[in-house]
């Protein structure tokens, strides 16, 4: 026998007592059931005069929308409401699911909250302070140019894995300002990594269930940007003699010979360096953002490092201090005391873009294969692996987060390092052989 009505109502209450919290089901017109749900306790504010409810979903308002009355911030209980259901047992369903999410703490309220308002309000400021001036100013590039001009209206909660594959689409056709040329693969790729920082950040804060960009399918990437590109250690001896007499030759033979990044080289102050025990410590880095240089922390925590020098990096280093003494005083009163080890005739620190600029002209001075600034580093770590230096020594010096990073990166040199294994294993095996 089915059971009444009664029976019905009966145990959906008993369903939502086991939760410790209230609801029912009521009937719509002829043929629409509804559920109404107490999901707990959320801020809210109370107008004094005319007594209407605020929500609270992002910050406190000043005043009263309606009638311009103070506010008074409260706790309030708050009750969800879902309607359109065609039978009692399916709005009995999809209650408890409700109810089973906010026993569980993964209920949102539904909010109206816009992908732009919540990158620009929310996300944007909050992240400012927590990654390095250059890392928030490309978010900020791909937020105003790539992201809200496309999908800046799309509800934040409605938001999906398809809405993102339709955006890099168009990225990946129009994407450019003009709109008559797209965005390579690793820009869209970038813009990618930085909606899905703020979409996971979305689903800490409580904005979101899941991050949709999990269910994304951003290009593939074929190579990187830009091609690594290094020397031999007789053309990075050459290039090194060629240039050691000219202003910035310690620099380059202090980069060459540390794999330090660029602002990482520019960064050191002269307390940071120990030349009697051949010792250089990492503590900040030169970044250009904005059209200035600003001071920022390394790249990454193991960033902040102490690496060793070798005895003719410590010779270069002291004639270093012996030019910029010399400079100090042709200056006089006009010398700016900055305490940095490389800077220009005046005292003040270099600009990394200036020095990017003076490299690639150095190299053709030098009448060198002509490789990027960066790629200095990549030859330090390609001639450090293959003449034998550990992995974790490598990454270590070069400030990586991790060995795997560096042996993903650099695995070009590794099959040198695995051959050479191979010999010494084989070695071994017939040598034991032999003496048997």
């Amino acid at each position: 026998m089915p059971p009444t009505r009664a029976k019905l109502v009966l145990l959906e209450q008993t369903r939502v007592k086991g939760f410790g919290m209230q609801g029912h089901i009521r009937k719509r017109g002829r043929q629409s059931y509804e559920y109404s749900v107490d999901v707990g306790t959320a801020a809210a504010q109370r107008c004094q005069d005319c007594g209407r409810r605020f929500w609270v979903e992002r910050k406190a308002r000043p005043a009263c929308p309606r009638c311009g009355g103070s506010l008074v911030e409260s706790e309030e209980r708050r009750r969800t409401t879902k309607a359109g259901f065609t039978t009692r047992k399916e709005c009995a369903q999809a209650m408890n699911r409700l109810l089973v999410a906010v026993a569980e703490q993964s209920f949102i309220a539904t909010t109206k909250l816009t992908v732009r308002e919540y990158l620009r309000q929310e996300w944007l400021p909050a992240a400012m302070s927590t990654v390095r001036p250059s890392t928030y100013n490309s978010y900020v590039q791909h937020v105003d140019c790539h992201v809200v001009p496309f999908i800046g209206t799309v509800q934040l909660q409605k938001l999906s894995g398809a809405t993102l594959n339709g955006l890099y689409a168009k990225l990946a056709v129009s994407g450019r300002k003009n709109g008559k040329r797209g965005l390579s693969p690793m820009t869209v790729h970038h813009v990618h990594s930085c909606l899905h920082r703020a979409l996971r950040d979305a689903v800490r804060w409580g904005r979101l269930v899941r991050d949709p960009a999990d269910a994304a399918d951003p290009p593939r990437l074929r190579g990187s940007a830009h091609e690594m590109r290094t020397w031999s250690a007789q053309q990075l001896q050459v290039f090194l003699g060629s240039t050691k007499d000219e202003r910035l030759g310690g620099l380059w033979h202090l980069l060459a010979l540390t794999g330090m990044r660029r602002g990482e080289g520019l960064g050191p102050r002269w307390e940071d360096v120990d030349l009697q025990a051949g010792r250089l410590a990492v503590r900040r880095a030169l970044i250009p953002t904005g059209g200035e240089v600003v001071v920022s922390e390394p790249k990454t925590a193991k960033g902040r490092r102490v690496i060793a020098l070798d005895d003719t990096t410590v010779g270069v280093l002291r004639t270093e201090a012996a030019h910029q003494l010399g400079e100090q005083a042709e200056c006089g009163d006009a010398w700016l005391d900055s305490g940095y080890v490389f800077t220009i005739q005046s005292g003040e620190p270099l600009d990394p873009e200036d020095v990017t600029r003076y490299f690639r002209q150095a190299v053709k001075r030098a009448m060198m294969p002509q490789i990027r600034l960066h790629d200095l580093r990549h030859t330090h770590a390609t001639l450090a692996l293959q003449a034998g230096v550990h992995p974790k020594v490598v990454s270590e010096r070069l400030g990586h987060a991790t060995v795997a990073i560096t042996l993903d990166t650099y695995s070009h040199a590794i099959p040198a390092m695995q051959e050479e294994a191979a010999a010494l294993i084989a070695g071994l095996v017939f040598a034991v052989s032999r003496v048997t």
